[in-house]
């Protein structure tokens, strides 16, 4: 699923390292989604591993791909990526939660946060920082 690169540890015994990011995407817009998409697509050592609109399909979804990182958007389909972090946060803590919204308030900044997500980021003026937090 990853690509990976050997490296000698302390002992002289070969370690993977592995310096492949998995990403899934949650967001309702069409047009959104297609930006994300070929923004980190052209990046080295990032692939999508899936994406979804609602927010039964990202819970199933992340859970069963597991991916290394998550874009998520509050507004989806039939609930919110509030619901999403509360249900997939708990069994899987190691998946970095992005939250890119156009709802950048402070209230839902602190309810995001409190459901796990870490960051959480603006649409309209952060959208670009999504890359280096993904390669990060």
């Amino acid at each position: 699923m990853g690509c990976c690169a050997f490296a000698a540890d302390t002992r002289g015994m070969e370690t993977v390292v592995n310096n492949h990011t998995t990403v899934f995407l949650v967001e309702d817009s069409p047009a959104i989604k297609l930006r994300l998409a070929n923004m980190l697509h052209k990046m080295t050592g990032v692939s999508i591993v899936g994406e979804a609109d609602s927010a039964a399909a990202a819970i199933e979804g992340i859970l069963r791909t597991r991916p290394d990182a998550v874009v998520l958007d509050i507004k989806l389909v039939g609930g919110s990526g509030i619901e999403v972090l509360r249900k997939v946060r708990p069994v899987e803590p190691s998946i970095r939660f992005i939250v890119l919204t156009n709802n950048a308030d402070v209230q839902y900044r602190k309810v995001c946060m409190a459901a796990g997500a870490d960051h959480f980021l603006d649409k309209a003026s952060e959208f670009e920082k999504v890359k280096h937090l993904i390669s990060a």
